[in-house]
């Protein structure tokens, strides 16, 4: 992985496991300046975690850089990955409550927040929902949950473009049951035997993490496919989507209005074949006042040079409009 683009690596100063409620406890930590200007990092997913290098688009400085994992997956517990794992109490809005009683349990009285791909939805149902909490956004990978979003990477659209990888992720699933994967993919994942759950996740997580870069990255996808970090992350993936995000359709588009006073950076990579630049461009459209970024030579993920540089510029940007 190349993140040369950010800043050096650094430590969190503290770290804790916050009790949400429903059984479940939330690990947060904080990096960077303890008096500097709070920024919440909202990872991808749903069911991926934070990595010690997403410290890194931050000024240390200037931010007080707040992670968190999100229910289920990182360092948060119960993890997805327990054979009978429970995760009604694991969705768009449980979410959203979490992060807010993470900041009042910190002391913060609002924030930056910086989501990508489900990051980015996560962050624009937050903001929308507490307005007042949120002095800047920056977005990466737009994603807002609809149904042609989800179709188009899961059910069949990439496979246009990625033909070969294709193949491998629906290998799984019996030619019969394609005509609605995530819900073939949902009973095989939720099926408490081992040797059901673990190959569908990995078909699913292989995928993602093969598409997700513009060129391949063969270290992305390994890292992946850690039988309980590939677990997690599918199940919560697709629990999430098979109950399509529990929003209503456009939902997030339809709720700028509510934020479009808020500071905010679009950054979206020109080829990503995750979360296609089409729904950045109708975010765009929607909140013309939000600054738009297009990456010429990237993919997806945040960690693509390109991708990475821009995403510091953001954050930098914000930071000396808040100083200022």
């Amino acid at each position: 992985m190349n993140v040369d683009a950010l800043y050096p690596p650094i430590e969190p100063y503290e770290t804790g496991m916050l009790p949400i409620g429903d059984g479940h406890r939330m690990y947060w930590e904080q990096s960077g300046n303890p008096e500097g200007i709070p920024v919440v990092f909202v990872h991808g997913g749903p069911g991926g975690a934070t990595e010690a290098w997403h410290r890194r688009f931050f000024d240390p400085e200037k931010y007080r850089i707040i992670l968190f994992d999100q229910r289920g997956c990182g360092k948060s517990t119960p993890h997805a990955s327990e054979p009978d794992a429970d995760l009604r109490y694991n969705t768009t809005w449980h979410l959203v409550a979490d992060m807010e009683l993470l900041r009042k349990n910190l002391g913060i009285t609002a924030w930056h927040v910086f989501g990508g791909s489900w990051g980015s939805a996560l962050a624009l149902a937050y903001a929308q929902a507490h307005p007042d909490a949120v002095t800047a956004l920056v977005l990466r990978g737009i994603f807002t949950l609809r149904k042609h979003e989800l179709e188009w990477f899961y059910e069949g659209g990439a496979a246009a473009v990625l033909p070969d990888l294709w193949d491998q992720y629906v290998a799984p699933i019996p030619l019969v049951e394609r005509n609605n994967l995530i819900e073939a993919f949902h009973r095989r994942l939720f099926d408490t035997d081992p040797a059901v759950h673990v190959p569908a996740a990995f078909a699913w997580s292989a995928w993602e993490a093969a598409a997700i870069t513009l060129l391949p990255d063969q270290e992305n996808v390994d890292r992946m496919l850690e039988p309980a970090t590939a677990t997690a992350f599918a199940r919560i993936e697709n629990h999430f989507f098979i109950n399509g995000g529990w929003l209503e359709e456009g939902q997030l588009l339809a709720g700028v209005d509510a934020i479009r006073h808020i500071p905010a950076v679009i950054v979206q990579g020109r080829y990503d074949m995750c979360t296609p630049m089409m729904t950045a461009w109708e975010l765009h459209q929607a909140w013309p006042e939000a600054q738009f970024v297009v990456v010429e030579d990237a993919g997806h993920a945040a960690s693509e040079p390109g991708i990475a540089r821009a995403l510091r510029s953001a954050t930098d940007q914000l930071a000396d409009a808040a100083s200022s």
